[in-house]
């Protein structure tokens, strides 16, 4: 019986350097060399009420242009990325061009690195006009986060690597040989899935308590004073929206005055006969929604003890003036009881206080200041804040420019001093006398090392709040620290109101690769398929003769098949 057995089949020799050469050839049609990587942070994308806003889009896989008319203004840029630095942005032009919805391959906004949150020790240069570029920054993220943008935009910092790049992309833009697949150039590249709705979002509110002190016998509740401060940000990238001043100087102006009032209280000669309420609220800049479910959590004897609740909102800015907002007429005599408070104190303290009026609309949702949620309760409430005028939805709550560089320590201790002994004097009655509770030489001092080390965390720490999660660590060291100077802490977790719906993927890794053109990979192609023919026929001829080589390429005869 014949052997089936067969020995596997090896491959001649002859064909290894072949075979080896074939892999390059197709290594190099997509012949291209990593330049650099840089972080990127995505454009926010939400809705709201099931309108979109933002980027709509993640990944990224162009070629790189440096202007909005790279080779003319009727060039197709359906296919290319734009780097623009936000020093030299045109914003009549990019608002043109994103109102107009004409299509782009992406967008990369090129930020100044001392806009970076990390670089809490920075200074900008006496030759930079800050202001301008503030106000510009301002005007575009607000343009970026009130379009429908088809496609990714993403932020990154100037640093010397990607500002060669962009060095040389300008030059070939200049010359008229953008880069395109033909041309070969710069290609830019992010790596991400489709960005993913995140389920209803959790916020949570936090809250602590001092009670105040009640005589034996008393059956009578004590009256409360809330001070709140709402910890969430919103801006144009959410994984750089810090708010150093909105709201984290409220945030921490609050901790600081739980810290004074708790060695006040801690004394019972000393404690007043106000509780005191403080909260830290998430969901500010979508109407103060977690206020509302907070307030709406509280039963009726503690709304009705409430005497009135002073909410803190953007106490850090270099100026002196700031301004109490009220919902309740202004001649309202207790209105009218507290301003006075707390423009004597402020004249002490070289500050002046303001005080605005703003009527609400209960059947209206939108809620501009965080008192007005309380008024909608009908608790007296006020805001005390550096900001004149209301802010629009989703206007001045923390995003690119509000940061470390542009919030003054020494604005939030005057803030600070400004409504602990606005708030001591009333809690005593002592309302008309000059007295200084919390003076610098007291062991009630305001302590500026606390300041600086909480305002510090919570500049380099982005708190939107569709993207923290219930045990998130920011959440758990704001009531840690709660907790060290108050009683009966608790947090309150809640679902942001329904109308707002937001998606995953805020950051990312970009590469930047220099690719070759088509040009020369076709030349590449055909000097390396040369060489392999060569070869081949070399190593045919030599190891089986020139005759079997010329049989390969002969048609063979065809034969008849004889019918039996």
């Amino acid at each position: 019986m014949a052997n089936s057995f067969r020995k596997p089949a090896i491959l001649d020799p002859m064909y290894y350097p072949i075979i080896a050469l074939l892999i390059a050839l197709i290594a190099c049609v997509e012949l291209s060399d990593a330049v650099t990587a840089v972080d990127v942070y995505r454009l926010v994308q939400y809705d709201i009420s099931g309108v979109p806003f933002g980027s709509r889009l993640a990944t990224l896989n162009h070629h790189a242009g440096s202007s909005f008319f790279g080779s003319g203004s009727s060039s197709d840029l359906s296919r290319t990325v734009l780097i623009l630095p936000v020093r030299e942005l045109n914003l009549t032009l990019i608002t043109e061009y994103i109102e107009q919805k004409k299509l782009l391959g992406g967008l990369l906004l090129l930020l100044p690195p001392k806009f970076r949150p990390e670089n809490t020790g920075s200074t900008f240069g006496a030759d930079e006009d800050i202001d301008s570029l503030r106000n510009k920054l301002v005007e575009l993220e607000w343009l970026l986060t009130h379009s429908n943008i088809p496609y990714p935009v993403y932020f990154a910092f100037e640093d010397d690597n990607i500002n060669a790049v962009l060095a040389e992309i300008k030059r070939n833009d200049a010359s008229g040989q953008p880069a395109t697949a033909t041309t070969g150039g710069y290609k830019l590249v992010v790596a991400a899935s489709d960005p993913k709705r995140i389920a209803p979002p959790n916020i949570a509110n936090i809250q602590g308590w001092l009670p105040g002190l009640k005589v034996d016998g008393d059956s009578n509740q004590l009256p409360t004073i809330a001070i709140v401060a709402s910890y969430d940000t919103f801006g144009a990238a959410p994984a750089l929206s810090v708010g150093s001043d909105s709201n984290g100087s409220g945030v921490v102006a609050l901790l600081e005055l739980a810290r004074l009032f708790s060695a006040l209280y801690s004394n019972p000669k000393t404690r007043g006969r106000y509780n005191l309420l403080f909260g830290l609220t998430s969901g500010g800049p979508y109407n103060y929604n977690g206020t509302q479910k907070w307030l709406r959590s509280f039963d009726q004897r503690l709304r009705e003890s409430i005497d009135y609740a002073i909410c803190l909102n953007s106490v850090g800015s270099l100026g002196n003036q700031l301004h109490l907002h009220v919902s309740k007429p202004p001649e309202n005599a207790y209105i009218q009881q507290i301003f006075q408070g707390f423009s004597t104190v402020a004249e002490e303290l070289g500050l002046q206080v303001g005080l605005k009026h703003k009527k609400i609309n209960i059947l209206n949702p939108r809620v501009a200041w965080e008192h007005e949620q309380f008024s909608r309760l009908r608790i007296t409430a006020a805001t005390l804040s550096e900001l004149s005028t209301a802010p629009e939805l989703l206007e001045s709550t923390g995003g690119l420019t509000d940061n470390r560089h542009f919030t003054s320590e020494a604005s939030i201790i005057r803030s600070i001093k400004l409504v602990a002994e606005t708030l001591a004097r009333h809690i005593y009655s002592q309302e008309k006398k000059s007295i200084s509770i919390f003076a610098d030489d007291s062991s009630l001092a305001v302590n500026p090392s606390y300041i600086r080390s909480w305002l510090d965390l919570l500049s380099t720490t982005p708190r939107v709040a569709p993207f923290l999660s219930k045990n998130d660590p920011l959440i758990k060291a704001l009531e840690k620290e709660l907790a060290d100077h108050t009683a009966e802490v608790n947090v309150q977790h809640e679902t942001l109101d329904g109308t707002f719906t937001f998606y995953d993927s805020t950051s990312g890794k970009l590469h930047i690769y220099q690719v070759a053109s088509v040009t020369f990979d076709l030349l590449l192609l055909l000097v390396l398929g040369s060489y392999l023919i060569t070869l081949f026929s070399f190593l045919f001829i030599t190891t089986r003769g020139l005759d079997d080589l010329i049989s390969l390429f002969r048609r063979p005869s065809s034969r008849k098949v004889k019918s039996t």
